[in-house]
């Protein structure tokens, strides 16, 4: 391949040691925001564009600053963000009793050896999905024109933008302070019995899950409220009939929920990812193709513009084939834990072909997902959910079925741990193409885009283990022995080891799976109906999925957050500058994201600090009533105030620009 030297040369300052810097500092912020979040409502937010905004608010300081180097921070800042997916996965580990806290090494291992394949994995498909397709990558564009409109406009402009993100944190972070004090509440719940059975309801007071459904848009927003419907108004009322006799009716609702509903969300959630699979697997096939071609005719010697070089295929390859030796070696040293005394070089030779073959696929399909619908958008979890439900049929298959519980359950426990290695893979191919993207606007160099995802990722998985960790011991998991009072839902986790808890113990309840298979479809082929019909209205499937499977008070904020950010959007586009002022919206959205997340991390320290369970509280249950009605009349203030206020930001600019 030729090359040219002096080009090298003469090229912007890029991958510089003051941005790595930068983007590390920003990477503990926003990661660890990411990893309460996840936990907590079971989604996570796109950190590419505050880290930008950022990034180039602090770089303007600097006269050589360029516009490629801010692009590397928040390449930084958005590998480490999107590997905190990894949370859907392994405080199943927690779950099931294997573990009582998240071994520090072990857990960075894992998310470095995993996040790192999945950078390679999607090296060679840059140059079909991000040169040579058509694919919007939503977030990726976005993230560039921000980076764009940074570079040329003014310092007052990235000032005002920190100024939203600044303010709409502070916010966000006062107001989850006071319900820790118990004088305002955190959720606002309710149930009744009708007839023979009951219904509820419940609605979370979180200015972070009012941010998530802002940034979500309103299609999303809608689907899981349809799935809120089906779950709550028909399957609640209906699995509850006859079975609410003594128990605390709201103690009774949550446990048919819990045990009944959620499965039919599973159902739902895997079979909508299966369809994404099958839509995008021909695409796929063909990218791979383009680029095993465009491979062999740069070795032929074809000249590369330095926009177009990727890290060598050479190296790739061996990456890629050498990270199988620690995988295997935690695979080893994980089975030596338990007391499976047959079969270890066949489990763990298995489950090395699995991670090869399973991973390409899955960086394939959440790379294109994400260039389709966006990193935030793409279906991850359902990914994650079919990716443990077939490990766990491998494993059945390779020790048979039946067993005394405590094999069963450290079948359960390996299943769950290989489970995490290949859905690192998948979080970072979920994010690694769309930062391709904003590069590519922004004329960077692929190979030093591509080695600063590698470094976010470590940065990435040295900030998510002892998070991890201070969240485990100050609240707990939901169903987790030892939990708190007060447990994080992880939701996806909690899913993902029931379900190979089920698989792998026999107990799995294929019916209400089979119900969930059932509504998926009807809601996929309404989505399919609605796409030929109308460019307006789209159902996603996997997003009904999740209505139906998280918690009300998650869902119905969430939706919350998503008509409200339509309605920004809408009355941003009558202004002088509607990209502007839209954006203005989405930078205060990640604001109340990013103050209410930080502050459950901080909550936790003092948790553990303390050794009670509700440290701040300044009242008792006695003031429950006062605390919920002013809790809700200051959240609506607040966040009305909020919107106004960002909105006069917007006009006034647009006045001073005209």
């Amino acid at each position: 391949m030729a090359t040219n030297n002096t080009d090298e040369k003469l090229r912007p300052k890029e991958l510089t040691v003051r941005g790595i810097i930068l983007g590390a500092i920003i990477t503990v912020v926003f990661t660890a925001a990411n990893v309460y979040l996840g936990l907590k409502a079971g989604l996570t937010f796109a950190t590419s564009i505050p880290a930008a905004v950022i990034s180039m608010a602090v770089l303007r300081r600097f006269r050589t600053s360029t516009i490629q180097e801010n692009n590397i921070i928040q390449t930084i800042a958005s590998s480490a963000g999107t590997l905190a997916a990894i949370i859907f996965v392994l405080p199943g580990l927690i779950m099931v009793g294997w573990w009582q806290n998240f071994p520090y090494w072990t857990t960075v291992a894992i998310c470095v050896i995993g996040g790192a394949l999945g950078v390679m994995y999607t090296v060679p498909l840059r140059r079909t999905f991000v040169v040579g397709s058509d694919l919007p990558f939503p977030e990726g564009v976005a993230a560039g024109e921000v980076l764009k409109a940074g570079t040329e406009g003014s310092a007052e402009g990235d000032r005002e933008s920190i100024m939203v993100i600044l303010w709409g944190g502070i916010v966000s972070a006062v107001f989850g302070i006071l319900t820790k004090t118990k004088v305002l509440a955190e959720t606002v719940s309710g149930a009744v019995r009708v007839g023979a059975g009951g219904v509820a309801g419940s609605v979370s007071l979180s200015f972070a899950l009012i941010g998530i459904g802002h940034l979500v848009g309103l299609a999303v927003g809608i689907a899981m409220f349809v799935g809120l419907i089906i779950g709550w108004g028909i399957l609640v009322p209906v699995m509850s009939w006859g079975h609410v006799g003594g128990a605390p009716i709201a103690d009774a609702i949550d446990k048919i929920f819990t045990n009944d509903v959620r499965f039919v969300g599973a159902g739902a959630m895997a079979i909508a990812a299966i369809w994404a699979l099958v839509k995008i697997f021909g695409p796929i096939v063909g990218g791979i193709k383009d680029a095993i071609a465009s491979t062999r005719q740069r070795k032929l010697g074809a000249e590369v513009a330095l926009e177009e070089r990727d890290l060598p295929i050479t190296l790739v390859g061996m990456w890629i084939g050498l990270s199988l030796i620690p995988i295997g070696l935690l695979l080893w040293a994980f089975l030596n834990s338990t007391h499976l005394a047959d079969g270890h070089a066949v489990t763990i030779t298995v489950t090395l072909a699995f991670t090869v073959v399973i991973g390409a696929v899955t960086a394939a399909v959440c790379g294109y997902m994400a260039g389709l619908i966006g990193s935030s958008n793409s279906p991850i979890s359902g990914v994650g959910i079919l990716v443990a439900l077939l490990l766990a049929l491998l494993i059945a298959v390779i020790y048979g079925g039946g067993g005394d519980a405590k094999r069963t359950a450290e079948l359960v426990a390996y299943t769950i741990f290989a489970t995490a290695i290949i859905f690192a893979i998948a979080t970072i191919s979920n994010d690694n193409l769309q930062d391709l993207k904003t590069g590519q606007l922004v004329g960077a160099t692929p190979w030093k885009q591509q080695l600063a995802l590698i470094i976010g990722v470590v940065f990435g998985a040295v900030v998510i283990a002892p998070v991890l960790d201070l969240l485990n011991d100050a609240f707990g998991f939901l169903g987790a022995p030892g939990a708190s009072h007060n447990p994080l839902p992880a939701p996806q986790a909690a899913l993902i080891s029931s379900l190979v808890k089920g698989v792998l113990g026999g107990s799995l309840n294929w019916g209400y799976i089979g119900l969930g298979v059932a509504i998926g479809a009807v809601v996929i082929i309404a989505d399919e109906i609605l796409a030929r019909k109308t460019t307006r209205f789209r159902l996603p499937p996997l997003a009904v999925g999740m209505g139906l499977y998280l918690p009300m008070e998650l869902t119905l904020t969430i939706a919350v957050g998503a008509v409200l950010g339509k309605i920004h959007d809408r009355w941003a586009a009558g202004r002088s500058n509607p990209e502007r002022a839209r954006r203005l919206g989405v930078l205060l959205a990640t604001g109340l994201i990013v103050g209410d997340s930080l502050w459950g991390v901080a909550y936790a320290g003092i948790v553990v600090a303390s050794g009670k369970s509700d440290p701040m509280a300044l009242v008792g249950d006695f003031f429950t009533p006062w605390s919920s009605g002013i809790g809700v009349i200051i959240f609506v203030a607040a966040l009305v105030s909020m919107y106004r206020w960002t909105r006069r930001r917007a006009i006034a600019k647009g006045r001073r620009d005209s």
